[in-house]
């Protein structure tokens, strides 16, 4: 006989996985503040290898509508500038010589609506894996039938399985209804 945690477990993985990678594009949907993880998928050329801004440069938030990237080398001002420039960040950086600063306007109305549009799109990708992931689970579980799994057995981790779903389900709710209040926050 089987073990249902043979096929809850890696459903559990899944939906945790499908949560952090969530809020983790989430954290790179402008939001109207200066947020240094705007620059995290930008990378520069360094002795001919793509790196990112970060390895390459200091960056701070001095205030809430600007990112400052000091670069640790002198070289690296216009390699910063054209990859934030080629970026789809939309954002021009101004470089003093010292500092590269951007300065992080604020959201339009229809922007924002955008936005907010943009993230429920990730929540609701973010669901469908959840949910594929059940369906994987219960599917195993029905096999494991065939295998000699007892009926009440299955029957109880088809529950589980439905409970680890609601439950992340519902984290996944709560990280868009966050996201979408930073967005909507003028």
């Amino acid at each position: 006989m089987t073990d249902p945690k043979t096929y809850l477990d890696p459903a559990e993985e899944k939906m945790a996985m499908a949560v952090e990678y969530l809020d983790e594009s989430l954290s790179h949907i402008r939001a109207g503040k200066a947020n240094p993880k705007l620059l995290d998928g930008i990378r520069v050329d360094y002795y001919g290898s793509a790196s990112p801004i970060s390895n390459v440069a200091n960056i701070s938030v001095p205030d809430a509508r600007t990112i400052a990237i000091t670069p640790w080398e002198k070289s690296m001002f216009r390699e910063i500038e054209k990859a934030i420039i080629n970026s789809d960040l939309g954002i021009t950086p101004e470089n003093n010589g010292e500092v590269i600063r951007i300065s992080i306007p604020p959201l339009t109305e229809e922007r924002r609506k955008q936005l907010v549009k943009q993230s429920k799109g990730e929540a609701e990708q973010a669901k469908v894996s959840v949910r594929n992931a059940r369906r994987d689970a219960i599917e195993g579980l029905k096999k494991a039938i065939k295998q000699g799994m007892p009926e009440d057995v299955e029957k109880d981790a088809e529950a589980s399985a439905q409970k680890l779903h609601d439950k992340y389900l519902k984290k996944i709710d709560e990280l868009f209804a966050a996201k979408e209040k930073e967005i909507l926050t003028v």
